[in-house]
């Protein structure tokens, strides 16, 4: 009989882009969401590998079946992504990676001074975009979509153009709190609206329609 657990690559925390040795550009993810959905999947029997910028004092769960891998940049994510999505079956990117980094990071603190500074900044991979394209058959990929307007029609076109499994939609209100609400599209599926939970419940849903799509592809 085919085991029915799978291998969950999970993504968590923003990443730091580098201006100076002590300077960065980030954001306010708090990784919560991220250590939540790698607890359910724990939970509910899957390996998990979870990539993350965030340390999180309360996780410290002893399971042979998780693996934890730190990274800080989008570049260092991308490529820890692409290390182990060959051998999952589902992917999360649930981690709030920066669209942009400096172009060139100064080796000393830079010093202020009276005058303005422009720091030039380039596009960081597309993480999600790049699992989307060079995804196996059976393997199901998913990401969130933040956004502060138009929130379907935008997630939903995420959804489309990264050939993505299934989009989580949220708001900017979900940023650091304990709860969260969600609003859930699989491909050619209706959208699905969680209403305002504890991050562990919501992350308790979203695994569990996971666990439906890797059913499905594997028939």
């Amino acid at each position: 009989m085919k085991s029915n657990r799978s291998h969950f690559l999970i993504t968590a925390g923003g990443t730091r882009e580098y201006i100076d040795p002590v300077r960065f550009i980030t954001n306010a993810s708090s990784g919560k969401m991220g250590f939540a959905l790698a607890n359910a999947a724990l939970k509910s029997g899957h390996k998990v590998t979870l990539i993350t910028t965030a340390k999180n004092p309360q996780f410290k769960i002893k399971n042979s079946k998780l693996k934890i891998e730190e990274v800080v940049s989008a570049d260092e994510m991308f490529e820890a992504v692409k290390k182990h999505f060959k051998k999952c079956d589902c992917l999360i990117m649930a981690a709030a990676v920066s669209d942009y980094t400096p172009i060139k990071k100064s080796k000393i603190k830079i010093k202020k001074s009276n005058t303005d500074l422009t720091i030039k900044l380039k596009p960081t991979p597309d993480i999600l975009k790049w699992a989307g394209k060079n995804k196996k058959r059976n393997q199901i990929v998913s990401g969130f979509a933040l956004e502060d307007k138009n929130l379907r029609k935008n997630a939903e076109k995420k959804l489309k153009d990264k050939n993505l499994d299934m989009i989580i939609a949220n708001t900017p209100l979900a940023i650091g709190s304990e709860n969260t609400e969600v609003q859930i599209k699989i491909t050619d599926g209706k959208w699905i609206k969680m209403q305002s939970a504890g991050k562990t419940a919501i992350a308790g849903q979203i695994i569990h329609l996971m666990e439906n799509l890797c059913s499905q592809s594997r028939k």
